[in-house]
């Protein structure tokens, strides 16, 4: 999680994309001009090959400052973990 959170801080897009499980990759991706200003895991779970995260990312739009609530899955396949799909969750 920490890592792709870096990847979207500087607009890493071919690694946010080598992360990204195959069967929900959306295939191309486009960064919108955000300045991420911090993350926050608040919970974090694994069962075998299955995780879930549940965080909250701060970040400054051309509308004000938001926050990014998701609860997140991943999957490890070969020993990586890959991103599923995540549920955005109420605003604080």
């Amino acid at each position: 999680m920490r890592s792709r959170y870096s990847a979207y801080v500087l607009g890493l897009i071919d690694y946010l994309l080598a992360t990204w499980h195959a069967s929900t990759s959306p295939g191309d991706l486009e960064l919108s001009p955000v300045k991420w200003l911090g993350l926050e895991v608040r919970h974090a779970q694994s069962t075998g090959d299955a995780g879930v995260v549940e965080f909250v990312a701060r970040c400054r739009t051309s509308a004000g400052a938001e926050r990014l609530h998701e609860t997140s899955r991943f999957v490890r396949t070969d020993g990586r973990w890959y991103y599923i799909d995540g549920q955005m969750d109420a605003p604080d």
